[in-house]
């Protein structure tokens, strides 16, 4: 069936999120997307040539979603604290994104402005650029709405379902006590926010206030 709009990368690039978000990431071919898209898979290749410039659409469709809050002048942890729980909720709306990010060998130019704002705001603030840098460092991903697995059950063959992850760590709790005693007292209610296996909400605002407020003494430091 012909399509009435013009194909584009753009065009392209949404149906291929759409996609992902309803179906999951591993539903992504060129075949899925033609058909949703009512094209034939080789008019696809014309716009991204392989699988990976399709996953690299995707990665730089998501993280567009991601805007930068226009600075208002006020305290600076506040800002950033609103800017990353805003890339939160943009990770939120694609739970998957994060592992494709994070696997992602390339960067969209976005990124680096978007990052370039965040050095604006510490160096507006009275960070150096040595301690900008540092935190930086500091934030990892979290600019970007996730916190990187400290473990990751998939990561190791294993199941990334809590039940499943959870049972893989109870076989092993004679060799590893106090990692399966943590994993029990750490199980995230089943309401609760998360982009992973040990990614909640009250984890990701917990580590992001304390990174704030531990930069802040050393900016007053200084």
């Amino acid at each position: 069936m012909a399509t009435r709009n013009p194909l584009s990368r753009d065009r392209v690039l949404a149906a291929a999120v759409a996609l992902v978000d309803r179906d999951g990431l591993p539903a992504l071919t060129m075949r899925r997307l033609a058909a949703d898209l009512g094209v034939e898979a080789m008019s696809l290749y014309y716009h991204l040539p392989a699988k990976k410039a399709l996953l690299d659409g995707v990665v730089e469709t998501v993280l567009s979603e991601i805007r930068a809050l226009p600075a208002d002048g006020g305290d600076w942890r506040r800002h950033l604290r609103e800017q990353f729980l805003l890339a939160r909720r943009v990770m939120l709306r694609h739970p998957w994104a994060p592992g494709l990010i994070a696997s992602s060998t390339s960067v969209p130019p976005t990124v680096y402005a978007y990052y370039d704002g965040i050095v604006g705001t510490l160096v507006a603030a009275g960070f150096s650029y040595h301690l900008a840098h540092r935190a930086l460092h500091a934030f990892g991903s979290m600019p970007l709405g996730f916190a990187q697995e400290i473990f990751s059950p998939a990561a190791a063959g294993g199941d990334f379902e809590p039940e499943a992850a959870e049972a893989e760590l109870a076989a092993m709790a004679e060799a590893m006590p106090h990692i399966t005693a943590m994993v029990a007292s750490e199980i995230h209610d089943a309401g609760e926010a998360t982009l992973g296996w040990c990614d909640s909400q009250t984890e990701f605002e917990f580590t992001l206030d304390l990174l704030l407020n531990g930069l802040e003494q050393l900016r007053v430091a200084v």
